[in-house]
């Protein structure tokens, strides 16, 4: 299941990423994913951690939808890599033990796929920059199931809102929270003038088939 923000949330850090650049929409020019995709937008969140400002408000949000929503969390953990960061902010602010998941084990030493203290049935919530397709998520979480933990959910920046996420999550059985998506990005776009309303028609297109989209 995936829950979006209140939507004066969604708005607030749908324009605070695209304030500092973190996002990028740009229709006429695509984008290539590492899939092959063509998209029409960008986005790295890893980018909003060098404004102090608008890292804080991410922490901030964050940390009090996981307070509200999963109230028994013993731990954090960060899906490798850019949901490390972002985690350990979450963590402190919440102050709470933090870990992260690998996305392979390590090929050396304790070979961990799981880093830090886990202790056998804790409850974890884990954090996540953005969601796609979920797929990397999702493993991340099953990662910690198979080490011992009870996985209470994920929370996450932003999602694209793909049907094949909102699958994936709903198949897993793992609650996602996210502050912000998609359609309050667009949002919050055309009322920056950063596109146009004639861009909106196949900037929903992409986001509604992105695999053929371009």
């Amino acid at each position: 299941m995936i829950t979006i923000a209140k939507p004066e949330i969604a708005r607030a850090i749908a324009l605070e990423l695209l304030d500092v650049g973190a996002i990028q929409i740009r229709p006429a020019k695509p984008f290539t994913w590492a899939s092959g995709w063509k998209s029409p937008i960008y986005c790295d969140n890893r980018l909003a951690l060098s404004f102090p400002e608008t890292r804080s408000i991410i922490k901030h949000y964050l940390a009090d939808v996981i307070r509200a929503q999963f109230p028994d969390a013993e731990a954090i953990a960060g899906v490798a890599t850019a949901g490390i960061p972002q985690g350990v902010l979450v963590a402190e602010s919440l102050d709470l033990p933090f870990m992260y998941v690998r996305s392979k084990p390590k090929g050396h030493g304790m070979e961990n796929l799981v880093e830090g203290k886990l202790e056998k049935d804790q409850k974890i919530v884990l954090v996540e920059d953005l969601v796609s397709t979920g797929g990397s998520s999702i493993k991340a979480a099953e990662a910690l199931q198979s080490a011992g933990a009870k996985v209470l959910g994920m929370a996450a920046i932003f999602t694209y809102g793909f049907d094949v996420a909102v699958e994936n999550f709903k198949k897993a059985n793992i609650k996602l929270l996210c502050l912000s998506d998609y359609p309050h990005l667009l949002e919050e776009a055309l009322a920056k003038n950063l596109i146009k309303e004639d861009e909106l028609e196949t900037l929903k297109e992409w986001r509604d088939n992105p695999s053929e989209w371009g």
